[in-house]
């Protein structure tokens, strides 16, 4: 199986790849045109990248059959071009969450504590104590959360020890009422039917929703029209599911401190010259998008992706697949009881066919001994009973049928 690295990775990474048999090519540099021909030339099968857009062209390139991102988002991949062309897209979710929660945190301390203002005072040669010792702290002020999956989950967990209460709202609990339960349960939080309420309740709001269609500037200027004068927000997640213009509004007018990992209008390399209005706000803050940036979710990224790649590899399934219908079609199963022989099965395939029925899937279980087996056939039709008679009658090896109205 030949592997195409084209963005960083770890040298375990890569080992782990090359011990499972694959023919690795490494070359981080690769994007645009120099990735569509490195594809067309290689003719490698799967490519791994982390923040490099994959765009249809590449997908035309080569005949690649998976793509994983090294993390977790997937919005830096055509995942429907790669849907339409049968191509796997895999991802690696929660191995970086523990790394981004941390982050949280220093922001969260950073912001109350005025970290970077200290030490800018501090190397500017200027001692000022008496300024920088007003500080509310964290202990009894509420933590809201907007978003709970990984990432949030583990911000709740730290959030105890700050002796933070944790207010969360998430779509996930949207008309689940025993689900919200559970996690509250599990995580020790209170979960609110309105992400309003969250941000009208809490002093500190940490924002965890992965970019989506229904997410992209999910916190507008209507949610943040609820914010706490002399709040803090934080922002890890992507910088397209936050109204920046609105926020810029709230910072002016109410006080509200602000810290981001993420903008709009980041470089695409890894260095270069970069400007945001809101980093010229006095109580803004911000990181350089290195939220799962550290030595330890990279690691558990890498040994993530070559699972991923040797389990398609050994298996040819594919865990965390993210572009798999969870529905389709088919509105009947046809479940034929066959013996164990060529043949039967082309036999069957070719009745349908003829009836102009579309398979959407198939299963074929075979019994001990090898001698009989069940195929089962999810269909976009109902069969005619013509065909049914044509599919027994036409094969010896044919035992018995079923229709299943899906």
């Amino acid at each position: 199986m030949k592997v195409l690295v084209a963005d960083t990775f770890e040298q375990s990474g890569i080992d782990g790849l090359e011990a499972a048999g694959c023919d690795v090519q490494y070359d981080p540099g690769l994007e645009g045109g120099s990735l569509i021909e490195a594809l067309r030339r290689g003719g490698a099968q799967v490519l791994v990248v982390r923040s490099t857009p994959v765009t249809e062209a590449m997908l035309d390139a080569g005949r690649l059959s998976l793509i994983v991102r090294a993390g977790a988002g997937v919005n830096t991949i055509d995942v429907g071009a790669a849907s339409r062309r049968g191509i796997y897209v895999s991802n690696c979710p929660g191995k970086n969450a523990v790394a981004v929660a941390e982050l949280t945190f220093a922001l969260m301390l950073a912001l109350d504590r005025r970290v970077p203002d200290n030490v800018a005072a501090l190397k500017s040669g200027k001692w000022n104590k008496k300024e920088f010792s007003r500080a509310r702290g964290l202990f009894g002020r509420t933590l809201g959360l907007i978003g709970f999956g990984n990432i949030g989950q583990e911000v709740a967990s730290r959030a105890r020890a700050f002796g933070m209460p944790v207010l969360v709202w998430s779509r996930r609990f949207a008309g689940d009422a025993g689900l919200a339960r559970e996690a509250a349960t599990q995580w020790g939080v209170q979960v609110l039917a309105r992400a309003e309420d969250v941000v009208a309740a809490a002093d500190v709001i940490s924002i965890h929703l992965a970019l989506s269609k229904d997410t992209r500037g999910f916190v507008n200027h209507a949610l943040l029209d609820q914010v706490k004068p002399d709040a803090m927000l934080i922002n890890t997640a992507r910088a397209e599911v936050l109204d920046h213009h609105a926020l810029a509004e709230i910072v002016r007018t109410r006080g509200v401190r602000v810290a981001l990992d993420v903008f709009a209008n980041e470089p695409a390399g890894a260095e270069g010259a970069f400007t945001d209005p809101l980093l010229s706000l006095p109580t803004v803050i911000g990181t350089h998008h290195i939220g799962a940036s550290t030595d330890q979710a990279q690691e558990a990224i890498a040994a993530e992706t070559v699972r991923v790649i040797t389990a398609f590899v050994e298996t040819g399934r594919v865990p965390n697949v993210v572009n798999l219908a969870t529905r389709t079609p088919a509105t009947h199963m046809l479940v034929v009881r066959h013996r164990d022989r060529p043949g039967v099965l082309a036999h069957v395939f070719e009745q349908l066919r003829q009836a102009h029925l579309n398979v959407q899937e198939t299963e074929n279980i075979i019994f001990e001994g090898a001698e009989a087996a069940v195929a089962r056939i999810n269909l976009d039709g109902e069969p005619p009973e013509a065909t049914l008679t044509a599919i027994q009658s036409g094969h010896q090896d044919v035992l018995d049928w079923q229709i299943v109205k899906l």
